[in-house]
């Protein structure tokens, strides 16, 4: 699909309707009946179209993904709609009317700010992405508080805005692109553009930014969605220092209170697993204060206490049995318990779980959950099932 332009013609618009369920194994049948009467290009076009609006209703929501427009990329980098949702509302709850979205994509930040009430000036340099931006807005009912220009966002007056949100590239041609100032723009040029706005901004990085690389005056919010990582945002005009994690849906935030790292300490009855945004924000202390437990291992993030404490940052699982790490032994233990549905976790471990599952062969009508980790330094397995 290399125009939009036709797929928003009357047209294009009725033959995107008529092919939005295609069935991907009845698309050839599907494009040879429609190719009678419509243009062959126009019908390859709403039929990729089509599969990629299927792609995105993971992101954005059946209705939402049902009418918007999207590029290959577009589906693949846009934010999640309720990480997106969860932004802007930070941002109006600021107090901030708008926003300049450098880098804007195919707009899905753009339309969360917008339905926050924050007017925008949504900015891509790629015709293809602007344009699907233009669009999106429009087929939202979102045009009058959103505006799409086509741009280098290096050449942009933000002057006259409250606040920035950039969101800059971060894969390249062979994949994911981990040094900062290989973002596309660099890191440092979207800081420089943060410290400029004059009520705020907010950065949009990899989840896996190094802790060291968050600028002084920045805050660090490390989001996860349902247990996955999602990314972590820079925030200028907040609190400088702060680390958080937030998870959604929720939101739940837990600060952090520098508290020193957790005594490494003998596995109890319990296990808790942090949630992947708290592991990332460094906060597994404040976890392990919360729970009234210690560590396994000084260098894993798996928390062990002998007392069951629920807390939304962390899974809890209740240990049944810890064992150096030895296969056969294992496989005895599950065949004995007739363990058939297993499940199987590693942090500190080489062992791959699909390797291990077929050495064990688990059968049986019970389920468990097995941990390849370390305690205090040693290859060990601990089984147990969730609290």
């Amino acid at each position: 699909m290399n125009d939009l332009a036709p797929l928003l013609t009357p047209e294009g618009r009725a033959l995107l309707d008529e092919v939005r369920d295609t069935d991907p194994a009845q698309e050839l049948a599907v494009a040879t009946r429609l190719r009678r009467e419509h243009p062959a290009d126009l019908v390859s076009a709403a039929l990729g179209q089509a599969r990629l609006r299927q792609r995105a209703v993971a992101k954005f929501g059946a209705e939402d993904a049902g009418r918007m427009f999207f590029t290959p990329n577009g589906v693949e980098q846009s934010t999640r709609a309720s990480v997106a949702a969860y932004r802007a509302r930070r941002m109006a709850e600021a107090g901030i009317t708008s926003v300049a979205d450098l880098c804007c994509g195919i707009g899905g930040d753009a339309i969360a700010l917008a339905r926050a009430g924050i007017r925008v000036l949504a900015v891509d340099r790629d015709p293809q992405t602007a344009a699907a931006a233009r669009a999106n807005a429009d087929a939202l009912g979102l045009s009058g508080l959103v505006e799409v220009r086509e741009a280098d966002v290096t050449d942009v007056d933000t002057a006259g805005f409250d606040a920035v949100f950039v969101d800059p590239a971060r894969r390249g041609g062979r994949g994911r692109i981990f040094d900062t100032e290989a973002y596309s723009p660099p890191l440092s040029w979207a800081v420089s553009a943060a410290r400029r706005a004059s009520r705020g901004a907010a950065l949009k990085v990899a989840p896996g930014i190094p802790h060291e690389a968050v600028p002084e005056d920045a805050e660090a919010e490390w989001i996860s969605d349902g247990g996955d990582v999602k990314e972590a945002v820079l925030w200028f005009g907040t609190a400088p220092g702060a680390i958080r994690a937030t998870l959604l849906p929720g939101p739940r935030t837990l600060l952090s209170r520098d508290l020193p790292d957790p005594q490494v300490r003998p596995p109890g009855r319990y296990l808790y697993e942090p949630d992947g945004a708290v592991i990332r924000a460094h906060l597994v202390a404040e976890v392990a204060d919360q729970v009234g437990g210690g560590l396994l291992d000084a260098t894993i993030a798996y928390v062990t206490a002998d007392a069951l404490h629920p807390t939304p940052y962390a899974t809890a699982y209740e240990i049944t049995d810890h064992l150096p790490f030895n296969v056969k032994k294992l496989k005895a233990l599950l065949r004995e318990r007739r363990v058939g549905i297993l499940t199987v976790k590693k942090r500190g471990s080489a062992v791959e779980p699909e390797e291990l599952r077929k050495k064990v062969k688990p059968q049986g009508p019970h389920a468990a959950t097995v941990f390849l980790t370390r305690v205090a330094g040693a290859p060990a397995m601990l089984i147990g099932h969730p609290a």
